[in-house]
């Protein structure tokens, strides 16, 4: 199991995953769910993967071992090569299909699931950032102002304090405080979801650096929030009178 979140606001672009993944109850390991697709000038794309861990790892070696396309050749579009970050969800969405024809198929033979979601976000030129999921069945669906997250994995601990932190109009540096939040609920209700944490934040502002962090298990920040959150939950909730009915 896993979790990941992606954030699209009027302030940029965030995209958080946890890398915990499980084989049974007793065999948990870490392996990178954030990938980078594309990172150079004028292209800074990202991919975040929950579900099947050969089926994302098989998807992603299509996007990213296929060959480039040849010089002078725009027919063949590949994630070095695709106009928009649309025609990379659609390259996204093409090669879990193809995969599903192939490791997909032979998993269900096996009676094992081949189920896999994705979240995509990023930037091509000067345009303003974007996020996509990926559905198993290689459909998709943009991250739009009036619903600024998306989830993947272990989502039903962390979307609570997602749905009341935060707005398109969230400051970028206060959604990365909410959304790690986010995932100390679900590594507190949930094994399958733990540090190492990997994340990105993309400004809207092009002339400003993307930064990308991995918040190791001894963080002194995530820590210290984690703490500060359980002291205040606590007090808050004693601040608020308990139910009269309860007295009678």
């Amino acid at each position: 199991m896993t979790y990941c979140v992606g954030l699209l606001l009027e302030a940029g672009l965030v995209m958080i995953a946890d890398t915990r993944t499980n084989a049974g109850v007793d065999n948990f390991s870490s392996y990178r769910k954030l990938h980078t697709l594309a990172d150079g000038p004028g292209r800074r794309i990202f991919l975040c993967t929950s579900g099947s861990l050969s089926m994302s790892q098989s998807a992603i070696g299509q996007l990213t071992e296929a060959l480039p396309a040849p010089i002078g050749d725009e027919s063949v579009a590949t994630v070095a090569t695709a106009p928009s970050m649309f025609r990379v969800a659609e390259l996204v969405g093409e090669a879990v299909q193809k995969v599903n024809r192939s490791v997909g198929s032979v998993l269900a033979e096996a009676n094992i699931s081949s189920s896999v979601s994705l979240l995509l976000g990023g930037r091509i030129g000067d345009g303003p950032p974007s996020l996509y999921l990926v559905y198993s069945a290689g459909n998709f669906i943009h991250c739009s102002p009036e619903s600024p997250f998306l989830q993947i994995g272990e989502t039903k601990y962390g979307k609570p304090i997602l749905d009341r932190g935060i707005r398109y109009s969230t400051p970028l540096d206060e959604a990365v405080k909410v959304a790690l939040l986010s995932f100390d609920s679900a590594m507190r209700s949930n094994l399958g979801v733990a540090r190492p944490l990997d994340l990105v934040v993309m400004p809207a502002d092009p002339a400003r650096p993307v930064l990308t962090r991995r918040i190791e298990p001894d963080d002194p920040y995530f820590n210290d929030l984690s703490l500060r959150w359980a002291v205040l939950l606590h007090d808050a909730t004693a601040q608020i009178p308990n139910p009269p009915w309860m007295e009678e």
